[in-house]
């Protein structure tokens, strides 16, 4: 056994140790066994050749360049604290409401808790960083590593989690009970009708056994029917791995076919084969098939020890009431993921260090940790944001007001706007398509627009990237009910992981790391898109600017216009020729003076927090043969009335000390009659 004081090292160190080479999935790093090979990722703002060569010369750079990266790479140190919060205070309530949910722990005669046994010493590589617990300590050790800040868990809760997703209205009590020795093998709960398809129960047994009956039975037994309905919700937490972060680490990923899975991951009865049916695909070892798969009703949630504490918040999502929003990654016919990593609802789950394929560990320290928070459609359901925090608009009334803008501020942040909705008055007018032809088609039906930024810090430092997220949703929890609106729908192409014959498996069309690039950026040359047209819907969105401010606020300038409908204001732009010189780095900036020369006319009443009386322009530059012109942004917003630079660059071909005229042009999104166009002289 290892002391108390020892435990408490771990504990403080927080770092998972290694499992086993042979418990390793193939392509492991032996000390982290989390880490994947992976082939070298290229940024893809490196892609876009102009901002590569524009970069190369040392001239100016993409104001808002994508630097996305896949969650399979990251580490404790991707975490950033949200500036001027501190939700982790278990001693600081929901301002709105504190739930007090009981902690249920269960075992099984054959299934001890993975943390009273020897380091490493399961089939699975587990336990990693705490063994060697008495059975009396373990719902002790869970309550807190799940929900008072220590080493183990880095200062994360799930206290912490609903408090800053909720902005300071929702939090976390837990109480612990148990351990409860449930009448049952843990494969006999595992292994059920659903996922296992009526495969692998070894003779003798009984599968397809409701562990939440079964250990709430014990629960009410123990503490009595008074006791319990002090509690607004359960966490039923059985022992072992769950199914969910097992299946493929220890199926596909360690074994190149079914028949080769070898006795240790087979089931104790010699006439079945050592693989069996699982979830997505069609088979993994039968020890992975029969442990627990996570899973919500009733007011109840059942986790496994390896959930992550992510799973938690994403079962207890369900608890209060919001459905599941993801799919199948390995389906035939493929369909892209829904709202990917940005969502707790959908694989966000799966955020925090090492990304999907280190969540097999015990305790769940890596993958599955720090999920994503919630995306707007979700906050709103949940009433954890305030109304007044986002600006609600309509297809129909952006018709009659004309182009609206608003400065909208990073999620994690109370601060500010939150979000953006654009209500499809009539409904969703996308063509007909059809998912199991199109893995792209988002099956149409959708109420609303979202428009939202997230940013990488708090309980979002693990997700993929930094920047405005667009989105389709539903009222009703029909998934997809939020469908991702992706900035690079082209496939990711990148390797998930390496076979254990040594060959690479690429990501799925439908992994959910297809999205990590998803968000839009400001500006040209970002290797993602500035702008995004509906035209079925009649909406154009732009995302014009982006800000951090000097506490690390990260808010953008974006603007939404309906297709079908300027509004009544009278539009009209002039702009004013510049000069300038080219530097030692071969290039020019010019500064456009742009004029909005429109008249703001009465319309319908701007909501707060938006601007309706400007306009937005679109920038378009021609040199001539062997000159580069280069704008920074395509688009920009100026008010009624307001003058706004525009900037030019240009570049000298090599050789030559002549100058040159850039014809530069600037056109109102609202009215294409409205334009002028002045030139950018480089001497």
């Amino acid at each position: 056994m290892v002391p108390v004081l020892s435990v408490l090292a771990l504990m403080l160190a927080g770092v998972p140790a290694a499992a086993p080479a042979a418990a390793a999935p193939p392509g492991g790093d032996p000390e982290h066994p989390w880490r994947m090979r992976h082939w070298p990722q290229t940024q893809p703002w490196q892609r876009d050749q102009p901002a590569a060569r524009i970069a190369a010369a040392g001239a100016p750079r993409p104001v808002d360049p994508q630097r996305y990266e896949l969650p399979d790479t990251m580490t404790w140190d991707d975490y950033r604290a949200v500036p001027g919060a501190d939700w982790a205070d278990p001693a600081v309530p929901g301002s709105v409401r504190t739930f007090r949910g009981a902690l249920v722990l269960a075992d099984f005669a054959n299934q001890p808790f993975v943390v009273t046994q020897p380091a490493h010493s399961t089939v699975f590589g587990n336990p990693s960083t705490v063994h060697d617990l008495p059975r009396a300590d373990v719902p002790a050790f869970y309550r807190d590593f799940l929900n008072r800040p220590g080493g183990l868990n880095r200062g994360h809760t799930i206290h912490e989690y609903w408090m800053e997703d909720s902005g300071g209205r929702y939090g976390i009590e837990l109480g612990a009970f148990g351990v409860y020795r449930m009448p049952a093998k843990s494969h006999e709960y595992g292994i059920e009708n659903s996922m296992q398809r009526g495969l692998g129960c070894p003779a003798g047994d009984t599968c397809g056994r409701d562990l939440r009956a079964d250990a709430r039975a014990a629960w009410l037994a123990d503490v009595g029917a008074d006791e319990a309905a002090r509690y607004d919700f359960v966490f039923f937490l059985a022992a072992g791995q769950d199914e969910s972060s097992t299946w493929q680490e220890f199926g596909p990923m360690k074994f190149t076919t079914r028949d080769e899975v070898t006795d240790a991951f087979g089931p104790p009865d010699e006439t079945l084969p050592n693989w069996n049916a699982t979830r997505y695909v069609d088979w993994t070892s039968w020890q992975a098939s029969a442990t627990i798969w996570p899973n919500a009703a009733n007011g109840s949630s059942v986790q496994a020890e390896s959930s992550g504490m992510s799973t938690y918040a994403h079962e207890f999502s369900h608890i209060l009431g919001v459905g599941d929003n993801y799919n199948n990654p390995y389906s035939v016919p493929a369909r892209r993921d829904y709202s990917g990593p940005w969502e707790m609802l959908s694989r966000g789950t799966f955020n925090g260090p090492g990304g999907p394929h280190s969540r097999w560990l015990i305790p769940g320290t890596a993958g599955s940790s720090m999920g994503a928070q919630h995306m707007l459609r979700n906050k709103l359901k949940l009433g954890i944001v305030d109304e007044d925090a986002v600006l609600r608009l309509s297809r129909d009334a952006l018709t009659d007001s004309g182009v609206v803008v608003a400065r909208v501020t990073a999620r994690t942040v109370e601060r500010g706007l939150a979000g953006i909705t654009v209500t499809l008055d009539g409904g969703d007018r996308s063509p007909a398509c059809d998912p199991a032809a199109d893995p792209y088609c988002d099956g149409g039906r959708y109420d609303d627009y979202t428009v939202e930024v997230v940013d990488r810090m708090g309980f979002d430092s693990f997700t993929p990237d930094s920047g405005v997220l667009l989105a389709k949703t539903k009222k009703a929890d029909a998934a997809p009910f939020i469908w991702t609106v992706d900035a690079n729908p082209q496939d990711i192409d990148k390797v998930d992981f390496v076979r254990p014959d040594g060959t690479p498996q690429k990501m799925t069309i439908g992994d959910y790391r297809q999205l990590s690039d998803a968000l839009f950026h400001a500006g040209t040359g970002s290797g993602s898109e500035f702008e995004y047209a509906d035209t079925a819907n009649g909406l154009h969105f732009y995302i014009l600017d982006r800000k951090r401010d000097r506490a690390g606020v990260l808010s953008y300038t974006v603007a939404v216009r309906s297709l079908a409908g300027a509004g009544p204001h009278t539009r009209g732009v002039t702009a004013t020729r510049a000069t300038a010189r080219v530097a030692s780095s071969g290039w020019a900036r010019c500064r456009i003076p742009v004029r909005n020369t429109g008249r703001t006319a009465p319309a319908p009443a701007t909501p707060p927090g938006a601007s309706a009386g400007l306009d937005v322009y679109r920038i378009s530059a021609a040199a001539r043969a062997g000159w580069t012109a280069w704008l920074p942004r395509e688009v920009t917003a100026v008010p009624n009335g307001r003058t706004a630079a525009v900037d030019v660059y240009v570049q000298r071909p090599a050789g030559t000390r002549r100058g040159t005229t850039v014809a530069v042009t600037v056109t109102s999104e609202s009215n294409p009659a409205a334009t002028a166009t002045t030139s950018c002289r480089v001497r």
